[in-house]
């Protein structure tokens, strides 16, 4: 049998009473200095008003865990809101206790954690409370028991026939497989030879077969005769087809006398001081030098539209790689591929000055003759001779 708790102050230093409680030292009560349940420091202690005109508040006693955990809090002059700040569970679900409001709560181990908490801050005796709810509110989830009784009792009678029929179709399948395929198999049987060799003599070795030489190929596999256009010379033939197997010049076709169009880098001299440019139809290397190859002016590879200007009036050697990779321009203007790998640049320049040349006489040539100057006539003007008047004196 336990106490109710009532209004809870706090002691502090010895020297402050709680309300209706005792002084340590001079044992007279005086009111003292209230705090919450769940701000304790150091030092301090709590003391319970002892309250004649209560009765004490048994569990055992009373007539159901929630009338008496209700009793409990009203004998400690608390209200829900207050244990529920010192138990830190919901007033709903402390009310829902008090009710024995079973549905109302959380799953039954959450519940039992919240009937200890509330008995223990009302000071009442937690495991009797825990075995009150568990009387009041039993667990319905049954676990699950193996069978017992009559029903067990009949499947362990008819097990066995049930296997030995089991047992009997199992039986009667194999046995049924095996008589099909031993009907349907096929059965090996000897034949006779029909005749036999004349040749072939019991305990003498078989004659030699003579072997031939091989045969010619199959006509399929042959190579077909190439075929000759009639009228037209063999020769002639054969030659067309040398030159439609034989390389033709890297990059695209290039019309004589199209202008140059850069496409890439342009390397050597300026626009202004060049008349011969090499364009690379294709990578390919480039290696301009002077005549004893002792000095390099370029070595590099050329990719594909990248060119070189070669100066006026330079001692130079170009060698090239490939020389038809090489495109010529004299004065802008296209002349087909190098000649050969080392070429001489005077001689290059030359041929853009015979060219620019050739190309002012025609130009000459084709330009229509001057026009002839008109010269005015101006007519002369007619002399018409009047006499005059005699003189006076003629002798």
């Amino acid at each position: 049998m336990v106490y109710p708790q009532g209004p809870v102050f706090v002691l502090r230093n010895d020297q402050d009473t709680a309300f209706g409680g005792v002084d340590s030292k001079s044992g007279v009560g005086a009111p003292g200095h209230m705090a919450p349940l769940d701000s304790r420091t150091s030092g301090e202690t709590y003391a319970a008003p002892a309250r004649e005109d209560v009765q004490p508040v048994s569990l055992a006693e009373a007539a159901s865990l929630g009338e008496g955990l209700k009793a409990a809090r009203e004998a400690s002059m608390r209200t829900l809101d207050q244990l529920a700040d010192v138990t830190r569970v919901r007033t709903d679900y402390l009310k829902a206790l008090e009710d024995q409001n079973w549905g109302a709560l959380p799953s039954r181990p959450f519940t039992l954690g919240y009937v200890r908490a509330y008995a223990r801050a009302l000071g009442l005796d937690e495991e009797i409370a825990a075995e009150r709810f568990k009387r009041e509110c039993p667990d319905l989830t049954d676990k699950l028991q193996a069978p017992v009784g009559s029903e067990l009792e009949d499947v362990k009678k008819g097990s066995p026939v049930i296997v030995a029929v089991i047992g009997l179709v199992i039986a009667g399948v194999v046995a049924w497989n095996v008589t099909q395929r031993i009907a349907t198999a096929k059965r090996a049987e000897a034949t006779d030879v029909a005749s036999t060799p004349s040749t072939w003599t019991q305990g003498q070795p078989l004659s030699v077969v003579p072997i031939s030489s091989p045969l010619p190929a199959p006509p399929d596999q042959t190579v077909p005769a190439p075929y000759i256009t009639p009228g037209l010379d063999p020769e002639a033939q054969a030659a067309s087809l040398a030159a439609d197997v034989a390389a033709l010049p890297p990059g695209p076709a290039i019309a004589a006398g199209s202008a140059f169009n850069p496409r890439g880098a342009v390397y050597g001299a300026p626009p202004s001081a060049s008349s011969v440019i090499l364009q690379a139809r294709k990578a390919a290397n480039i290696v301009v030098r002077n005549q004893d190859g002792s000095v390099v002016y370029l070595a590099r590879q050329l990719a594909e539209g990248e060119a070189w200007r070669a100066p006026r009036d330079a001692a130079m050697v170009v060698d090239v790689s490939d020389p038809l990779a090489f495109a010529v321009y004299l004065n802008g203007e296209y002349h087909g591929s190098l000649e050969a790998k080392l070429t001489p640049v005077s001689r290059l320049n030359s041929q853009a000055a015979q060219s620019a040349a050739a190309s002012a006489r025609a130009a000459a040539a084709a330009a229509p003759p001057p026009a002839p100057v008109a010269t005015a006539q101006v007519p002369r003007a007619a002399v018409v001779l009047t006499p005059g008047p005699a003189p006076a004196n003629a002798g």
